[in-house]
């Protein structure tokens, strides 16, 4: 397993400019970056590397937001955008390349045309598909540097693994509620981030921010951090966070970092392999079908209960906060932690029917799969969560 031990001061990491300079700049090109000319470690041969550069951005979310407009705005030359995913109004809250008049677009084209406003002089190149491991080497390929501000684990290694095999470079952050990291990782250079994190947590055991929230600025914070990464590594100045990650707490307003060492024990990553199963993620479609329900089913369930003619119990696995916002009637609130712990089987019968729910699916799919491991046999779920619920049920109820 890797070495992760408080850091020590330690000489800058040597890394030469990833990028080969552009031709020279436009007198409108040394209007726009003058700031950045008249820095002496960027100067024009820097500002000439990051015309020339091609950075791909996975995500145009949280992270994805202000790290695009940084780059734009930076002068990299070309940004390719990899999202498959539709501005929501959730999204406003943190997500600032994305506007109100972009809600029900697609977040890459949103993305573009804001890049478009605050520097048309940048090759915005979109694309519109889910990241997996059929498409990650080709399209990888085809840049000098990658941004990963992806939500989940398992393209969190699709990503490290592709990096790792193409021999390229990648700048990595996360958060969750009040907390940010930040990291550069480089196959042949440094650790990778199968050094950070080894093994993928158990499926569910760590909510996406859609499930367990985040502090809006917390983004910013991380995803400019990203970029300074970026721009250090397509320049070749300064002091790498390669060996090294950033911690932010925002809710104590600190900054530490822990180092990161190589495994010396570890195997070459030569192959992708299937990250959802790595992860312990059950696509929708193995789900279940016998210990599911549809927002309908429930509804008449629930009715039938109301009436006497059924007796069952509804658990919502969700999280209070989440509660708080929008709940079924007739429902209780046990948390996840609370199930997979082990410290609520003793609040849930084995002799009586249980449906479990949660806000989509993931988090009682992975409860009701404990339940039945625990004993339990009269367990279901509903599918879709809530969001269903609201959708196919009582859609004047919010939705998160």
């Amino acid at each position: 397993m890797a070495s992760i031990v408080a850091a020590r001061p330690a000489a800058p990491a040597v890394l030469p400019p990833l990028v080969e300079p552009a031709a020279e700049l436009t007198p409108a090109e040394v209007e726009r970056y003058s700031r950045h000319l008249i820095i002496p470690e960027i100067g024009a041969l820097g500002q000439r590397r990051l015309k020339n550069a091609k950075v791909l951005v996975i995500g145009a979310g949280g992270l994805g937001s202000p790290a695009l407009l940084y780059l734009a705005a930076a002068g990299v030359g070309t940004l390719g955008i990899v999202d498959d995913d539709v501005v929501d109004l959730s999204n406003l809250q943190r997500q600032v390349i994305h506007g109100v008049k972009d809600v029900g677009i697609p977040k890459i084209e949103s993305a573009r045309n804001a890049i478009n406003e605050l520097n048309p002089l940048v090759n915005v190149v979109l694309h519109d598909i889910r990241l997996d491991s059929s498409n990650a080497l080709e399209l990888f390929a085809q840049y000098d540097l990658i941004l990963d501000g992806a939500d989940n684990f398992a393209t969190r290694y699709l990503v490290n693994d592709a990096a790792a095999i193409l021999g390229k470079p990648y700048v990595w952050g996360s958060i969750f509620r009040f907390d940010g990291q930040v990291s550069v990782f480089w196959a042949g250079h440094g650790p990778t981030y199968r050094d950070l994190y080894p093994e993928a947590p158990p499926a569910g055991s760590v909510p996406s921010c859609g499930e367990g929230g985040v502090f809006g600025m917390l983004c910013a914070a991380v995803g400019s951090l990203m970029v300074t990464e970026a721009v250090k590594l397509i320049t070749g100045v300064g002091r790498s966070l390669l060996g090294r990650v950033a911690l932010f707490d925002a809710l104590g307003g600190s900054w530490r970092e822990i180092k990161v060492s190589k495994d010396p024990e570890a195997e070459p990553i030569t192959e992708l392999t299937d990250y959802e199963a790595f992860c312990g993620v059950t696509p929708p479609a193995a789900t279940d079908q016998e210990h599911t329900v549809s927002a309908r089913d429930l509804a008449a369930m629930l009715a039938e209960r109301e009436a006497g003619e059924r007796d069952f119990d509804l658990v919502d696995v969700r999280e209070s906060g989440e509660h708080s916002i929008v709940s079924i009637d007739g429902s209780v609130l046990i948390p996840q932690g609370r199930i997979l712990s082990g410290e609520a089987w003793v609040e849930l019968p084995q002799d009586k029917d249980i449906v479990f729910h949660c806000k989509a699916g993931t988090r009682s799919a992975a409860v009701l799969e404990a339940a039945r491991k625990a004993g339990y046999t009269r367990v279901s779920h509903l599918d879709g969560g809530i969001l269903a619920w609201v959708r196919d049920v009582e859609p004047a109820k919010p939705v998160y």
